[in-house]
């Protein structure tokens, strides 16, 4: 099987810690140039020494820029004016959480510019010059909550749905190309955040996780959280020659928590 994607240039948004981290050493690791972003210095700092020393001959840039806005993305891209893969992992509830009765038209334009329109801009960019050279990988983070939208995270859910279309409407525009685009679900994950709910809740990431299975997902057919390095996997190999007939598809590494075949 190939992997390799020696002579690749990536970018991979969001991926000073977590899933987008792991993503970057796994696709460090099958020889592209990786690009780390982050919202500080100090994080993509931290993060590069970090890959550094776990895959020593990688071949590693940073560039610290608020995705979320669009002068973030004029950052990234006056920085990077190309790249060959491009990994849209940026996501989250952007800092709210409120039941649904609560929310208000300023909390969702929040949650949209983090998950859905951080990605727009991203492929926007960089999409151009993957037509030029025939050739390219487009993969956006989505999530399991995209398609069984959580009661407690209804607006996360909303947004990671749209990531999953944004993903499908920008591979009907390549049809016959040697780009593809394809959207990864992750379920419960073991990342920082867990590690910082665990912290303040003073229980330890494994309390923290049964307990998640077991009250919020307990449709989990591996009845644990995926690691990083799982959901990592799926995007290295989805980003390499090998997955070239892979097109337009949502593809799960959520454990079988969506309680569905199709």
């Amino acid at each position: 099987m190939n992997l390799d994607l020696a002579g690749k240039t990536a970018l991979v948004t969001a991926s000073t810690a977590g899933i987008g981290y792991a993503i970057a050493e796994g696709l460090a690791k099958v020889g592209a140039t990786v690009w780390v972003n982050g919202r500080t210095q100090a994080r993509v700092d931290a993060a590069l020494d970090k890959l550094k020393s776990a895959v020593p001959q990688a071949q590693l840039e940073g560039i610290a820029a608020d995705l979320a806005t669009a002068e973030g993305a004029r950052l990234v891209t006056a920085a990077l004016p190309t790249v060959d893969v491009l990994v849209n992992n940026l996501g989250g509830l952007g800092g709210i959480m409120k039941p649904f009765d609560r929310l208000e038209d300023a909390d969702w334009h929040t949650i949209f510019e983090v998950n859905v329109v951080s990605a727009v801009r991203m492929t926007q960019a960089f999409l151009p010059a993957m037509r030029q050279r025939n050739w390219g990988r487009i993969v956006y983070i989505s999530s399991e909550s995209g398609v069984q939208i959580p009661p407690e995270m209804v607006p996360y859910g909303v947004a990671k749905a749209g990531v999953i279309a944004l993903a499908r409407g920008v591979a009907e525009t390549l049809v016959g190309t040697g780009i593809t685009v394809n959207s990864v679900l992750p379920g419960p994950t073991l990342s920082e955040v867990f590690d910082n709910m665990a912290k303040r809740l003073g229980k330890s990431r494994e309390e923290i996780a049964k307990e998640w299975i077991e009250k919020r997902r307990s449709t989990s057919l591996i009845w644990r959280f995926t690691s990083t390095e799982e959901v990592a996997n799926m995007v290295v190999y989805v980003c390499s020659p090998a997955a070239s007939g892979t097109h337009g598809a949502n593809l799960r590494v959520e454990g079988g928590v969506i309680k569905s075949a199709f």
